[in-house]
């Protein structure tokens, strides 16, 4: 169960936007920090996924086909999952993820959803320094027969120009 403290931004009767919510801020952080990609899994489409990285720019011809599957991309998540845990966070690693995370805006359009989500935060290290969050990520989503979610691709590490 979502506690309060990451509530979702959708109305309660909002089916579609609230299951996206939940895929893609709060099961998929828990998933992050416990580097425990079974618990994301699921929420992929295998068949044709595919994920740009646009390297924090804004220029389209500096963007890279860097997930040209599925498996591409799980690696390169366990990787980042197993790196943060080896990181020395003097707060909770999750709460501050989600205080850094915002989605907030979701187009449907049919079967289809274009999903935006922005980071835009610091997590404080033990060592009095912090790691910062400051990306967007466009997620294109596909809603099955049986009625559940599924990301089919992504555009990452878009520039986030956002004010602090």
């Amino acid at each position: 169960m979502i506690s309060a403290k990451t509530q979702s931004p959708f109305a309660a009767d909002d089916t579609d936007r609230n299951q996206i919510w939940a895929m893609l801020v709060p099961r998929d952080i828990a998933a992050f920090v416990a580097a425990d990609w079974s618990m994301v899994k699921d929420d992929f489409k295998a068949d044709g996924f595919y994920a740009i990285d646009a390297c924090k720019s804004d220029d389209p011809d500096a963007w890279k086909m860097m997930f040209p599957d599925l498996a591409t991309y799980r690696d390169e998540w366990l990787r980042q999952a197993l790196a943060a845990q080896g990181i020395d966070y003097a707060e909770n690693l999750f709460d501050g993820v989600f205080r850094a995370t915002e989605l907030s805006k979701i187009d449907i359009t049919g079967n289809r959803a274009l999903v935006r989500k922005h980071f835009n935060g610091t997590i404080k290290k033990a060592d009095g320094s912090h790691d910062r969050l400051l990306w967007k990520t466009h997620y294109y989503c596909e809603k099955q027969p049986d009625g559940k979610w599924l990301i089919t691709g992504f555009t990452g590490y878009l520039p986030n120009h956002d004010p602090a």
